[in-house]
């Protein structure tokens, strides 16, 4: 099963803004007609209930979205760079993977058709007719496209179910889900014979659950030992959890008591979840021999138990029951416990992020959209860059530059044009 992928997600850059004037016969004055560029797509993650696993994104680990048009004359605006979607099964974590090596959490897509955006794309370029004035009637500028976000992606899919079946390696899950489902795991005499969780749909008078046959885990899992590692956060997304233990094993209650403590060292909200402990295999003698020991052992700890045989539905009916019966307790906690969450506005500052510092003899301009300026304008022209001086002062670029001491003659660089400053 392919669950966790690493992929990495670039936007499409937004188209460039063009200068253009309107050139009509009979039209002497016609202005500027520069069009703006499209802004670039965006990449989406998006749940789909027909996808199953991650398998995709191991043959593919760079996904990029489409760039957005230049614009035209006459006005005419480029066209949008079209978004890529990607599915992912129904429950995956999109997170992104930060320097240093943690995630931070972007959505948790539970439900079919739930999507977000990973990667935003780039604005278009503003066209010449933006940067028209009272006293800058023909501007020979315009704006270059953002480029857009780049970012690296962990998508982690985690089973969706009702109810999880854990335990040793054997202790019977595949059977108990092949005996109360339509599901048919693979049953075999030895260790990890499920290699992967299977889900079942287990109908209980007029309801039904989901049930996931989760592999079996060993000493040592939390640590990345056998199977279990790969497969506990599964464990995550179910609300309560059969806790199937083998009635013939030399401890069933400290059988039990290890397989907790896996699960409280992988994630402590595990060792919170509601569990029912099952006893399994009381139709094999050397079970029967011994029931009434085992069942001391669990009433001296406060456990309460359940005692079930697999292979021949001996108390099966009552644990499905029970099973319900929590499941809908819990589901009722839940929902009782949900607050509609508050809606955080964090406005943004105003300003457009203008700074200024010196490398050598040269003072450097770190303001993205004077950048896009800068980037679409030919600076050869006297008249151009005079009108480029006014953009920058209305932009408060010549004020941050007083303000760090530049005076007239001193180079100034912003992106990668370096001109005299005037």
């Amino acid at each position: 099963m392919f669950d966790r992928v690493e992929i990495v997600t670039k936007a499409g850059i937004g188209g460039n803004g063009v200068v253009s004037f309107r050139r009509e016969k009979f039209v002497p004055f016609g202005g500027p007609d520069g069009g703006d560029g499209g802004d670039g797509g965006d990449i989406v993650v998006m749940a789909d209930s027909s996808v199953t696993d991650l398998r995709v994104f191991k043959r593919r680990r760079f996904y990029g979205a489409v760039d957005g048009r230049d614009g035209k004359s006459k006005r005419k605006h480029g066209k949008k760079g079209g978004d890529l979607i990607l599915t992912v099964p129904v429950g995956t974590v999109v997170s992104y993977k930060t320097q240093i090596d943690s995630h931070a959490l972007i959505a948790d897509l539970e439900q079919p058709g739930q999507k977000v955006i990973v990667a935003k794309g780039g604005k278009g370029g503003l066209g010449n007719t933006h940067f028209t004035s009272s006293t800058n009637q023909a501007p020979q500028i315009a704006q270059a496209g953002e480029v857009g976000e780049e970012n690296s992606i962990i998508l982690e899919m985690r089973l969706i179910a009702d109810v999880g079946i854990i335990g040793y390696p054997n202790v019977g899950k595949s059977t108990l889900l092949d005996t109360v489902s339509a599901a048919k795991p693979k049953i075999a005499g030895y260790p990890f014979t499920t290699r992967e969780p299977i889900l079942g749909m287990v109908e209980v008078g007029q309801r039904s659950f989901v049930l996931a046959d989760i592999p079996g885990l060993i000493d040592g899992a939390s640590f990345g030992r056998g199977l279990g590692h790969d497969f506990l956060r599964h464990i995550i997304r179910t609300k309560i959890l059969i806790h199937l233990i083998d009635g013939s094993a030399t401890s069933p209650a400290d059988d039990m008591i290890r397989v907790n403590s896996e699960l409280s060292l992988f994630d402590s909200a595990l060792a919170e979840k509601s569990q029912l402990v099952v006893v399994n295999k009381i139709d094999m003698p050397q079970v029967q021999a011994k029931l009434g020991e085992i069942k001391d052992a669990f009433s001296s700890i406060g456990t309460t138990t359940l005692f079930i045989s697999a292979v021949t539905g001996e108390g099966v009916s009552g644990l499905m029951a029970e099973t319900m019966k929590l499941l809908e307790q819990v589901s009722a906690e839940e929902e009782a416990g949900e607050r509609i969450p508050r809606k955080v506005f964090r406005p943004q500052p105003r300003g457009i992020g203008i700074s200024v510092h010196k490398e050598g003899n040269t003072f450097v301009v770190v303001a993205p959209r004077v950048e896009r300026i800068v980037a679409r304008t030919d600076v050869a022209s006297s008249e151009v860059q005079r009108q480029l001086n006014r953009q920058l002062q209305r932009l408060g670029v010549s004020q941050a530059l007083e303000k760090a001491g530049a005076k007239p003659g001193d180079r100034v660089r912003c992106g990668n044009l370096e001109w005299e400053w005037l």
